[in-house]
């Protein structure tokens, strides 16, 4: 975990970070082991399921663009006693959609879940629909629950008769609170693991050897670290392994993170880790400004001469460069503090900024990664 994040965004943004730099490191330093690794087996699963949304103000799919709404309804309907077809159905209230939800670890039949209903045909809008009983499957294909209710978009969307029309968020997909029901469980049996095996969510030897020190200092030979990713412990006789974990999970640790400088070039964003460094360098950077403005002449014909009207361009190039930018010392510090002070101090902009890191980097005066995202 990063001790000091800065975005190097406007000077108002670098006093922001030096308030938080001059905080005590030790008050930043620590995490609980479970906000940096989880256990292995302990997740979420995703489930998926093919349904239909009835109910819709006309907004729904045109059966005739739509083959499979086409034949859901047609099969909903036969189940139902009713045959359809061969016949021609024009109805534009049924939409057939894609529901997902998440299954939680350790959920239990009669268990609720939150789902996602999107819209898979032409359908305008699910606003004011009502999802039609459907089985949300695992990638095993088996049926872990089953979904049913009144569909929420939070989208507004209205037309007019000329075909004018307004869209304030995402009308063809929303979701239901609490819309699903667990009808199966995954089978996961934690009480049955002698060995316990923790994945960091970022990999670290540094801090994997930390998580393992932490544990055996409360559980003496316990926990070792397999790499930089695991960390195998073993649940001590007598002890209930959910209270283990419980306790396991809220030791303090010291997270280390290696030096990185993350950069979004589209919206002019630069974050840097606490363990960046630079080399003493001398930066210096000016703007080159060329403008090219376009000045059309009239020129007309005396009277009664049989000359033309003609409009004859006349174009004026000007060259500007910003001047007295003084070549400015970077880097050679000991803290991320003093290393955004002498970025500041350049006076640039954070596209400029971005240039200036990425040739730090190029003449090798940069101690960090740098990944563009």
């Amino acid at each position: 975990m990063q001790k000091f994040l800065t975005t190097l965004i406007a000077p108002a943004a670098a006093l922001a970070f030096l308030a938080v730099a001059a905080l005590p490191s030790d008050a930043l330093s620590q995490s609980r082991i479970k906000d940096v690794a989880s256990v292995e087996g302990v997740r979420t699963n995703q489930l998926m399921g093919y349904g239909l949304v009835v109910g819709l103000n006309g907004t729904g799919d045109s059966l005739r663009n739509s083959p499979f709404t086409r034949q859901s309804v047609e099969g909903m309907m036969e189940r139902q006693g009713v045959n359809i077809r061969g016949t021609t159905a024009n109805t534009k209230n049924v939409a057939a959609v894609i529901v997902t939800a998440e299954l939680p670890p350790f959920a239990v039949p009669g268990g609720r879940l939150d789902v996602t209903v999107s819209a898979m045909g032409d359908a305008k809008s699910l606003l004011g629909g009502t999802l039609m009983v459907t089985a949300l499957q695992g990638a095993d294909g088996q049926v872990y629950a089953v979904a049913q209710g009144a569909v929420q978009t939070g989208a507004v969307s209205a037309s007019g008769g000329s075909g004018s029309s307004i869209t304030r968020g995402v009308p063809t997909a929303g979701r239901i609170s609490s819309g699903a029901v667990v009808e199966l469980e995954t089978g996961f049996n934690l009480q049955d693991m002698d060995i316990l095996r923790l994945a960091l969510r970022n990999p670290d030897f540094t801090t994997a050897q930390r998580v393992a020190q932490a544990i055996n200092q409360t559980f003496p030979g316990t926990a070792h670290a397999e790499n930089g990713t695991v960390i195998a412990v073993r649940t001590p006789q007598g002890q209930s392994v959910a209270g283990f974990i419980s306790s396991v999970e809220n030791l303090p640790v010291s997270v280390d993170t290696p030096a990185k400088v993350v950069i979004d070039e589209v919206n002019g964003v630069i974050v840097m880790g606490e363990a960046v460094r630079v080399s003493t360098v001398a930066i210096a950077q000016g703007n080159l400004t060329v403008s090219v403005q376009e000045n059309p002449m009239v020129s007309q014909p005396n009277p009664f001469g049989n000359g033309q009207t003609v409009v004859t361009p006349q174009s004026s190039v000007t060259v500007e460069e910003e001047m007295g930018r003084q070549m400015q010392i970077v880097g050679g510090q000991t803290s991320l503090s003093s290393l955004v002070n002498g970025l500041n101090a350049l006076g640039v902009s954070p596209r400029d900024m971005i240039s200036i890191l990425q040739a730090i980097k190029a003449a090798g005066a940069l101690q960090a990664e740098i990944e563009v995202i």
